[in-house]
């Protein structure tokens, strides 16, 4: 199958303007969480800064922090409301290498567009264009050959659109290295594996008695034995997405809010400690899938980086992100909100989820002897 390779060239630090660029500086912070005058705001592309002669790389970028100089020049981007006061933040207004501090936009795009018109996989958001589910499959099976860490960010409309199945199938199948959401998506889950019925409607979408009720009783059976694991353990739980999680160790976070019925037991409603306990996936990510969840979708995009890291110091590859929702607005604000390598998919979650896993398996399926042999 032939689709883009995005082989990332690294900057040339040894040619002008960057061979004679400037030491990045840094200044202490003034107080907790208080950021020194000038500080530089980070992207989620390719940074580097130059410390003592050499252009280094921070860990764990992602947009909208600063980087922080530590012990032995290593550089961290973080959250400001982390930085304590005296931490050395870098400083500098230009991403031009003029003040120590060089943002590659060009990296991927082998000079063929300038840094303004940046995007890794740039493509039109619109339900009219379509969708090459097979190169989807094919990246999403290599990511899972290559053992990387998977990320899903879900939201209800996945359970009420009859997805649920698929994404059941995904997690058992090793598609899912965490799951990131809020207490909407596991409580419809779990109303439909105690009840049957997800906001009290059936399979058929049609209404049942009392129907209104029943994610506020399938609520309060998780509180009443303590969180969703112990309710699998004990059999209160026999299937569903938050079983399949369960069942097979993939770790998941729910992110609370303040419209939350409830809510269960697990979910994080501290929103810097929700962000923290996302964050501790998003730095891990190799690969991200978002499927009808506008605000979890933004929020964790927002916290990805544009780029993953290779075996080598400079072999960056994008990190592909396929974002799903059935209106344009959603997809085209995660892009417009920095996620530039995001995949666009205007689509229900049902036939995305359909659609995908049909193409997964038969891509699995090509993958075996039998069928290279043929």
């Amino acid at each position: 199958m032939n689709r883009p390779r995005f082989q990332y060239r690294p900057p040339n630090f040894d040619a002008p303007p960057l061979s004679g660029a400037p030491d990045a500086r840094f200044e202490p912070a003034p107080a907790d969480g208080v950021l020194p005058d000038g500080f530089f705001s980070t992207t989620n592309l390719p940074t580097y800064l130059k410390v003592s002669g050499t252009w280094r790389r921070p860990r764990l970028p992602r947009m909208d922090c600063v980087v922080v100089r530590q012990a032995r020049d290593d550089l961290l981007v973080t959250e400001p409301r982390k930085v304590p006061k005296g931490g050395l933040v870098a400083v500098g207004s230009t991403e031009d290498g003029s003040d120590g501090i060089y943002v590659h936009a060009e990296g991927f795009l082998a000079g063929r567009h300038s840094a303004n018109e940046f995007g890794f996989m740039q493509t039109e958001v619109s339900r009219e264009r379509p969708v090459d589910y097979a190169v989807l499959a094919q990246l999403l099976g290599e990511e899972k050959q290559r053992g990387g860490m998977i990320v899903w960010v879900v939201g209800p409309a996945l359970v009420h659109a009859r997805a649920r199945q698929d994404m059941i199938w995904f997690i058992r199948n090793g598609y899912v290295g965490a799951m990131l959401g809020g207490n909407a998506v596991a409580v419809h889950d779990l109303e439909a594996a105690i009840f049957g019925t997800t906001l009290g409607m059936s399979s058929s979408g049609e209404g049942v008695e009392g129907g209104h009720a029943l994610h506020m009783r399938a609520i309060n059976a998780i509180r009443r034995v303590g969180s969703i694991a112990a309710a699998v353990e004990r059999g209160l739980v026999t299937e569903g997405i938050m079983h399949a999680l369960v069942t097979q160790r993939v770790p998941f976070v729910l992110a609370g809010s303040i419209r939350d019925d409830g809510p269960l037991p697990e979910v994080v409603t501290d929103t810097q400690e929700a962000q923290d306990a996302m964050r501790a996936y998003t730095t891990q990510a190799t690969f991200a899938v978002f499927v009808a969840t506008a605000l979890h979708a933004i929020a964790v995009g927002n916290m990805l980086p544009a780029f993953v890291d290779g075996p080598g110091p400079d072999e960056l590859r994008p990190l592909t992100t396929i974002c799903v929702d059935q209106t344009e607005f959603i997809v085209t604000k995660l892009r417009d909100r920095g996620t530039h390598q995001a995949f666009g998919v205007v689509t229900n979650a049902q036939d995305f989820m359909h659609v995908l896993r049909f193409y997964v398996e038969r891509w699995e399926q090509a993958q075996t002897p039998a069928s290279v042999s043929r």
